[in-house]
């Protein structure tokens, strides 16, 4: 039992992706509306709310009101969220690229709703979960990554929760401070990675 924890515990390490300061770097995906969507081209962004989240997760669901808020709320001071699909549909079949395009359809998404489908980004990021929220701020060394984990601290019901990281990090960073806390777990489905 001491074993398995323990290689389940380095295995968590392992892939642990980017941590707060690192800086990260951009990708180029496919968006449901059939264009490829990378940072570059927002430049006059001053960071991004990327979410790995997909179609078929309750608790991705459960916050895709609260993802169109942010994207409604801070896209115009800077901040445009950039929601990433990491799940290998052949497991999921549910978060299939055609899937996605209708699920953006349905729920008119106001952000690029982009597929990893070689599934290299979530990878490099560290992203462990659906939805996991990473924050970055654009400064002189590049896109610094300044918050990671859950959007706020009540995933049943957006009324109840009583912390909202995200946007308390967004608030700040405008303030020219570091977001406290930096790191919250991240509550949700796990990614459906494909098998070798």
């Amino acid at each position: 039992m001491l074993l398995f924890l323990f290689f389940s515990f380095s295995g968590i390490v392992f892939a642990q992706g980017y941590e707060i300061g690192d800086k990260a770097a951009d990708f180029n995906l496919l968006n449901v509306d059939g264009t490829y969507v990378s940072m570059a081209d927002y430049p006059d962004a001053k960071g991004f709310i990327v979410i790995f989240t997909c179609n078929h997760c309750p608790y991705s669901v459960a916050y895709e009101g609260r993802k169109i808020a942010l994207a409604k709320q801070f896209a115009p001071q800077g901040y445009p969220v950039i929601a990433i699909n990491p799940n290998d549909s052949t497991i999921v079949p549910l978060d299939s690229y055609s899937n996605m395009i209708k699920r953006a359809d349905e729920k008119s998404f106001p952000y690029p709703y982009l597929l990893d489908a070689d599934q290299s980004v979530f990878q490099r990021y560290g992203a462990t979960r659906t939805p996991h929220v990473f924050l970055l701020n654009k400064e002189a060394g590049g896109l610094i990554v300044r918050y990671i984990g859950a959007i706020d601290n009540n995933y049943e019901n957006a009324d109840e929760a009583t912390e909202h990281y995200v946007e308390d990090a967004i608030r700040a960073l405008k303030d020219g401070d570091l977001p406290n806390p930096d790191f919250t777990k991240a509550i949700g489905c796990t990614i459906k990675i494909k098998k070798s």
